[in-house]
C-alpha cells in the first residue's frame, strides 16, 4: 500500500511539474494579436507548424490536468483508508496510564485537615500587603 501511496505521488508531482512547464511555454491571447501585425517572432511556427503549437500544448496540458485529477483522486481514497477498530468502543481503552498518575493507597482516606501548609518564606506566593 504504501508503495502505491508513494507511486500516485511521484506521478501527481510529475504532472504537477509539467502542467506548470505546458502553462508558461504557451501564448497568451494577446501574443497572436501582436504576430498579426509584425511583432512577433515566429519561432513556435517553425517548430510545431502554423496553429499546430496551440494545439499540441493545449491537449499535452488538458492530459497532464487528467493525469494530475485522476492521482489526486486516488491518493484521496487510498489515504483515507483505515482498518476497523479491533473489538472497539473508546479510544482511550487502550492507553496505558503512566505509574506517577495512578492513585496513591491511602490518599483518598486522608481527610483535607491533614494535609499540610506551606510555611511562609519557602517559595510560595506571597501577596504584598498581607
Amino acid at each position: 500500500m504504501n508503495f502505491l501511496l508513494t507511486l500516485l505521488q511521484v506521478i501527481q508531482i510529475l504532472a504537477a511539474v509539467g502542467m506548470i512547464g505546458l502553462i508558461l511555454m504557451q501564448h497568451g491571447k494577446g501574443a497572436d494579436a501582436g504576430a498579426a501585425f509584425g511583432g512577433g517572432g515566429g519561432g513556435s511556427a517553425s517548430l510545431f507548424g502554423a496553429s499546430g503549437g496551440a494545439n499540441f500544448l493545449s491537449r499535452s496540458t488538458a492530459v497532464l490536468a487528467a493525469v494530475f485529477l485522476a492521482c489526486t483522486l486516488g491518493l484521496a481514497y487510498f489515504g483515507n483508508l483505515r482498518t476497523a477498530p479491533a473489538a472497539g468502543g473508546s479510544v482511550l481503552e487502550g492507553v496505558a496510564v503512566p505509574p506517577a498518575a495512578q492513585q496513591i493507597p491511602g490518599a483518598a482516606d486522608a481527610p483535607a485537615s491533614a494535609v499540610p501548609a506551606v510555611p511562609a518564606g519557602t517559595g510560595a506566593a506571597q501577596i504584598p500587603g498581607q
